[in-house]
C-alpha cells in the first residue's frame, strides 16, 4: 500500500471570541490506500477539525492553516490550492460524512433528486443515468426498494436510514478517500452495527481509504485498522489497533480504554479523569494532559514532550516513555 494522505505539522487557529484558539498544534498524520485509520479522543480535542481541513470547509476568513496536508501519489499540498481547484477534491476525490445527516439534506428535494445532482456535478451524466446511478447507490446501502425511496423526501426517513442515505451521496463520485465524522454517533447499537458493517463492506469492495472520526473505542476496535489518539488539539499516541488495545503506553490512551463499558452482569465503576482539558484559547506549555494525569512529573509542566516511535508504527508523546 501506498499513502493517499500525509499531514504534516498542522496547526489549525480560529478566531474565536476570546481571540485566537489553537484547535489543532502541529499534528502528523498519514492514511494508505485500502487503510480504515480511526482518530478518537474526547469533545474538543480537534478530531472534527483536522477532518474538515482536510478539505477545508471551513470559513476562511475565521480560520489560519499552517503545515501541509499531501494527497495522492502526487503529493498534491491541498493547503496551498486555490479555491476552484480546491473543489474538484470535494465530493470526487474526497467525500465528508458529516455529523450529522438531519441538517445535511435539503426537504424541499427529494433523495434521488439531491444525490443525482451530485452525481451530475462531478461526472457530467445525464439526467437519466445520474437517477439510476443513484437508484444503485441507494441499493448499494441497503435503503431499499430504492425507486420508492429515492422518491421520498428526508424527513420521512429515519436517522439510520438518513445516515446510509448520506454515505450513498458520499461515494457517488467514487472518492478514494471517506471521512466519516462521528457516523454513529446519534443511532442505535443495532443501527451503529449496521453502518459500521457498511463501511468495512464499502472499503473492502471499493478500495476507499476511510478516516474515521469517533469518541468511541468501541467503533475503533469494530472497523479500524490503526488508530490516533487526540488531546486538545495534539496527537499523544498511534499505532495499529491491536497495539493500542494491548500495549498502550500514554496514560490518556490507558485512561480511555479503561472507561470502555464491558458487557458483564457485574456493576463496575467507570474511571473518570479528573479535571477538564485546556480551552483552546489557553496558553499551554509543556505536556497538554499533564494537570489531569496521575503520572505527572516536574518536566511534563514545563516541556512538550517529542513523539517517539517505541516500536515499528507504534508513536507515543509522553515524556515517561
Amino acid at each position: 500500500m501506498s499513502k493517499i494522505l500525509d499531514i504534516t505539522n498542522l496547526q489549525v487557529d480560529l478566531l474565536t471570541e476570546k481571540g485566537i484558539g489553537k484547535a489543532v498544534r502541529g499534528i502528523n498524520l498519514t492514511l494508505e490506500e485500502g487503510e480504515i485509520h480511526g482518530i478518537v479522543g474526547e469533545s474538543g480535542c480537534g478530531k472534527t477539525v483536522t477532518a474538515k481541513s482536510i478539505l477545508r470547509l471551513h470559513d476562511e476568513k475565521k480560520i489560519e492553516y499552517r503545515g501541509n496536508i499531501f494527497y495522492g501519489t502526487e503529493n498534491t499540498n491541498l493547503l496551498t490550492l486555490k479555491e476552484k481547484n480546491m473543489n474538484s477534491f470535494r465530493g470526487k476525490k474526497i467525500a465528508y460524512v458529516p455529523q450529522n445527516p438531519m441538517t445535511s439534506f435539503d426537504n424541499l428535494y427529494t433523495i434521488g433528486e439531491q444525490i443525482a445532482e451530485t452525481i451530475r456535478e462531478h461526472l457530467k451524466l445525464s439526467k437519466k443515468e445520474a437517477w439510476q446511478r443513484s437508484l444503485e447507490l441507494l441499493e448499494q446501502v441497503g435503503v431499499t426498494p430504492a425507486d420508492k425511496r429515492a422518491r421520498q423526501y428526508p424527513y420521512e426517513f429515519s436517522g439510520g436510514m438518513l445516515q446510509r442515505t448520506m454515505i450513498a451521496l458520499a461515494i457517488s463520485c467514487n472518492p478514494s478517500i471517506l471521512i466519516a465524522d462521528e457516523a454513529t454517533t446519534a443511532l442505535d447499537v443495532t443501527m451503529q452495527a449496521r453502518v459500521l458493517a457498511l463501511l468495512k463492506k464499502l472499503r473492502d469492495e471499493t478500495g476507499m481509504a476511510i478516516l474515521c472520526i469517533t469518541h468511541n473505542f468501541g467503533v475503533v476496535a469494530e472497523i479500524c485498522d490503526t488508530v490516533t489518539v487526540m488531546y486538545a488539539g495534539t496527537i499523544v499516541e498511534s499505532g495499529d489497533v491491536g497495539t493500542i488495545f494491548h500495549n498502550s503506553k500514554h496514560p490518556y490512551t490507558q485512561a480511555l480504554i479503561k472507561n470502555i463499558p464491558k458487557s458483564t452482569t457485574k456493576r463496575e465503576k467507570l474511571l473518570t479523569i479528573p479535571g477538564n482539558p485546556p480551552e483552546i484559547t489557553d496558553k499551554v506549555e509543556g505536556c497538554p494532559y499533564a494537570a489531569r494525569c496521575f503520572y505527572a512529573e516536574d518536566i511534563c509542566f514545563h516541556k512538550v514532550p517529542q513523539a517517539k516511535e517505541i516500536e515499528k508504527g507504534h508513536i507515543v508523546s509522553c515524556h515517561m516513555e
